[in-house]
């Protein structure tokens, strides 16, 4: 900012702030809602981990959906297993989050990577 005698600012000079760099991810968070397509399927991997839980959407991903029966593949069998006993809790939880568009059934399978398919 230029300054007069005296050490004072010249009238009408304004200093220049440079905005700090935002992430993309922030740039992209209002467009990611807007383009993602309104399928039970995207609906219910959007809901999932806050369903399922960290833990559990590390371990087994929603990957298909057909006439209302989601699929979730299971990183083991033991995966598997243990969610097809919650699945009814799921199911709940599935429903309270997606307003009116509902999973009818959770089928569990065993995927080698269930987070890549």
């Amino acid at each position: 900012m230029p300054l007069l005698a005296g050490g004072r600012a010249r009238p009408g000079a304004h200093s220049m702030r440079r905005l700090a760099p935002r992430p993309l991810s922030a740039a992209l968070d209002g467009v990611v809602g807007d383009v993602a397509p309104d399928t039970l399927l995207a609906r219910v991997q959007a809901a999932w981990t806050g369903v399922a839980g960290p833990r559990l959407a590390e371990a087994a991903a929603p990957v298909s959906e057909r006439e209302g029966v989601v699929t979730v593949a299971c990183e083991s069998s033991v995966w598997a297993h243990e969610l097809e006993l919650l699945a009814p809790d799921l199911l709940a939880a599935l429903e309270g989050r997606l307003d009116g568009r509902l999973a009818t059934k959770l089928r569990f399978v065993v995927g080698s990577d269930p987070n890549q398919s």
